[in-house]
């Protein structure tokens, strides 16, 4: 099987899986009876907790010599993980099963990435093909869910999720053998040592904490804007489209747009700082509780917000990182943006809305701004000869 074929069934699955347990976990709880409070501290503390059990996972996971055995293992444990709920009752064990659930499925995205970027330089296909079939099937599985969900238990939720990260898991067992590491007169680099040296890299830290201020300014968005837009009297129907719009659009950019890119040089920064720009102009402007006929553009931004910043942040962590510390690096950059910053900007975005409403964008519009700042005293500290601005 082609590396790059590979890549696409390994993001397929994961995000086939993620695409159904993260949109749809809050209403497995609340079918066992939990109540809102209850449900967001069991949905945030993985999160939370990311800036720590991200180093943790990508120092194990530098122990492996192949970069897909720590896949494989953590799709086994989040597929027993989101099983082993259905079959328990109480808040204290759902906190711990989903906190093993949620930190394993989690970990394996910035553990594909580094997987898939080393693949695609040595191989010479476009990283954001596979990645971008993993965005396709999300909305596939987010759409396909809620159909079943019309007329199945909500039970069906974590049996999805555990049996295609049981397919994962098999799946990912096919992969290329690549070696986590190009071990040199049989030894291997200390595993703390990467970890240990990327987070002392002024350079390097600056840029990741760019990049995830601007990603973790989402926020309020996945949180509230569901909420919000059905209290502006728009349907059910319109929600899901302007999701599954905005998905379609990351896609675009993903598969469109980045070839392109490549062929005109368009380097990281223009990247990182056309997106932070786009970020504070969509909050600042749903923060206005505009109507449906304007969301549909907003929401189209979602390729600049999201999509171009990731992109971005791939490119930098390649550039700036050594080869040998890609695991820890995209787990860094993970632990923030989809750890640490976004579970604070989470916990903050319900008491913001509850007393602001939708005024609370403007919170997340002030943090892209601030990753913007981040973004520019990076581009300052650059060697001249590297990662010119374009």
């Amino acid at each position: 099987m082609k590396s790059s074929m590979s890549s696409a069934l390994i993001y397929g699955l994961i995000f086939a899986a993620t695409g159904v347990s993260l949109p749809y976990a809050g209403l497995w709880f609340e079918s066992r009876g939990l109540s809102g409070s209850e449900i967001a501290v069991i949905l945030a503390v993985p999160m939370l907790a990311r800036a720590v059990t991200g180093p943790m996972v990508a120092i194990w996971a530098d122990g492996f010599r192949l970069r897909r055995t720590a896949l494989a293992w953590l799709s086994l444990v989040a597929a027993l993980a989101y099983g082993a709920c259905i079959y328990v009752e109480g808040f204290g064990l759902w906190l711990v099963l989903w906190f093993v659930a949620s930190t394993a499925a989690s970990s394996l995205i910035p553990l594909s990435d580094a997987f898939t970027l080393k693949l695609a330089r040595r191989e010479g296909f476009d990283f954001s093909i596979p990645r971008g079939v993993g965005s396709v099937s999300f909305i596939a599985a987010n759409v396909v869910m809620g159909v079943l969900l019309r007329s199945e238990s909500a039970d069906l939720i974590l049996v999805w999720a555990a049996v295609v990260s049981l397919l994962l898991a098999a799946m990912v067992l096919l992969a290329p053998a690549e070696p986590v590491h190009e071990v040199t007169d049989g030894l291997r680099p200390p595993r703390l040592a990467g970890l240990g040296q990327l987070m002392s890299d002024r350079r390097f830290m600056t840029a990741v904490l760019a990049v995830s201020l601007i990603q973790a300014s989402h926020a309020f968005y996945y949180g509230f804007s569901a909420i919000a837009w059905r209290e502006q009297g728009i349907s059910t129907r319109d929600v899901g489209l302007l999701w599954g719009f905005s998905v379609a659009v990351e896609v675009g950019l993903l598969w469109a747009f980045e070839p392109w890119r490549k062929r005109r040089g368009i380097g990281p920064m223009t990247l990182l700082l056309t997106g932070g720009i786009a970020a504070i102009l969509r909050w600042s402007a749903l923060a206005a509780a505009p109507p449906l006929a304007l969301l549909w553009p907003l929401q189209a931004l979602h390729a600049l917000s999201f999509a171009a910043v990731y992109l971005a942040a791939m490119q930098l962590i390649e550039r700036l990182a050594p080869p040998s510390q890609a695991t820890p690096a995209q787990m860094l950059y993970s632990s923030l943006s989809s750890g640490l910053l976004i579970g604070m900007a989470t916990v903050v975005s319900g008491p913001l809305y509850d007393d602001y409403g939708v005024t609370g964008y403007l919170a997340m519009a002030v943090m892209a701004t601030i990753g913007m700042a981040l973004a520019v005293v990076f581009q300052r500290m650059r060697p001249e000869s590297e990662l010119q601005l374009r």
